[in-house]
């Protein structure tokens, strides 16, 4: 009987001193349930545009209709021979059919022009050869020996940079975001004399692609930005 009652009291305070670690553990964990930290990854890189887009326009103005497409017929084979012989492939080029504007036409027109039409060509190349077709932008002063004009294409037909590739570099601009986000918890845990515990939440970040500055255009600025949610221990 005494040997019952010892081991029947023994059993007891055991199951009080588990009863009183559970409980302690568990007003812990409700204490530190809601120890969270969110911070911000950032990852930057600066590449080099791998595909461009150059819309090549030119003009002519006249009265004659049939002389007028004659004539841009002549410059549009002198710009083509011009890109091709420069090493832009043929496949690499697109010709639109010319835009004809009539003048007098136009309801508001104060027919005072010495001219009735303007016809508007343009050639467009569309190639990952970048480096290639910016050394060709700049040798485009040549074909005003042959007597071709080429004019600003303004905001409707602007030269174009793009930067195709972005999808390869995406997983590991997410890792550096992320690790980046993880070395700023690291330093608020440190700070508020905390460890940092496992992820709570994280989202897939937001990317950007954008010109480097107004200068180079063909220099491309691609960014990611990623928010992080760490929960903290003691």
């Amino acid at each position: 009987m005494k040997e019952n009652r010892i081991i029947g009291a023994a059993l007891i305070a055991l199951g009080i001193v588990c009863l009183g670690w559970f409980i302690k553990a568990g007003i812990d964990n409700f204490a530190n349930k809601d120890r969270k930290v969110n911070v911000k990854g950032l990852a930057e890189q600066e590449v080099e545009a791998d595909k461009v887009t150059w819309p090549i326009v030119s003009k002519e103005v006249g009265n004659d209709l049939t002389d007028l497409y004659n004539r841009i017929g002549t410059t549009q084979k002198k710009i083509k021979t011009f890109l091709l012989n420069n090493g832009i492939k043929e496949t690499e080029l697109t010709e639109n059919a010319p835009q004809v504007i009539d003048l007098q036409a136009r309801e508001y027109s104060d027919n005072n022009k010495p001219y009735r039409y303007i016809v508007t060509s343009v050639i467009t190349v569309t190639s990952n050869q970048v480096a290639q077709v910016r050394k060709i932008i700049a040798r485009q002063g040549d074909l005003l020996k042959e007597g071709v004009a080429i004019v600003d294409g303004g905001y409707e037909n602007p030269v174009k940079y793009e930067y195709v590739s972005f999808k390869e570099m995406k997983p590991k601009m997410m890792q550096e975001a992320i690790e980046n986000a993880e070395k700023t918890a690291q330093q608020f845990a440190e700070n508020s004399h905390s460890k940092l515990d496992k992820i709570v939440s994280a989202d897939q970040g937001q990317f950007s692609i954008e010109n480097r500055d107004d200068n180079t255009p063909y220099i491309k600025k691609v960014r990611v930005v990623t928010t992080v949610t760490y929960s903290l221990k003691d």
